[in-house]
């Protein structure tokens, strides 16, 4: 009875015990403080996520501008080239003939890679065959109910 009389146990209200001379705190307090810890945290996470994507994307930009700068300069060659091309055609022909020429055979070339590119790239070849398969199943499944 002594070791309870040192050490009473007193209430302070709802939610909050107290022991001796510790300070208590309520339930809802704790609760308080972890989600202000939590805020926090997810704060400082997303501060070093900003971070790092900004460190990524100054890395990538650079390459980035190198590769257009790169694209530019190959289209800019292309078309030197084929300016020589008429020119030269147009030592043997007139030089309109030889242009027309030169924009029949490049169209009709870029006209060709764009039929194979779409070919390539139908939704079809793109869903794997399982999924086509299961696909196919569930319409027959669904026409004799």
């Amino acid at each position: 009875m002594m070791e309870n009389a040192a050490r009473p146990e007193t209430s302070d209200g709802p939610g909050m015990m107290r022991r001796g001379s510790n300070t208590g705190r309520s339930i809802a307090t704790a609760l308080v403080d972890r989600a202000g810890e939590t805020l926090l945290m997810i704060r400082q996470e997303l501060a070093l996520l900003r971070a790092e994507l900004r460190e990524k994307f100054s890395r990538t930009g650079g390459g980035t501008t190198a590769l257009g700068a790169g694209a530019l300069i190959a289209v800019s060659g292309w078309l030197a080239l084929l300016a020589s091309g008429v020119i030269g055609l147009a030592a043997v022909m007139p030089a309109w003939l030889a242009a027309l020429i030169v924009g029949l055979v490049l169209s009709a070339i870029g006209a060709a890679l764009l039929y194979i590119g779409k070919r390539r790239s139908d939704m079809h070849s793109l869903l794997s065959r399982r999924s086509l398969r299961d696909g196919e199943e569930t319409r027959i499944r669904e026409r004799f109910r």
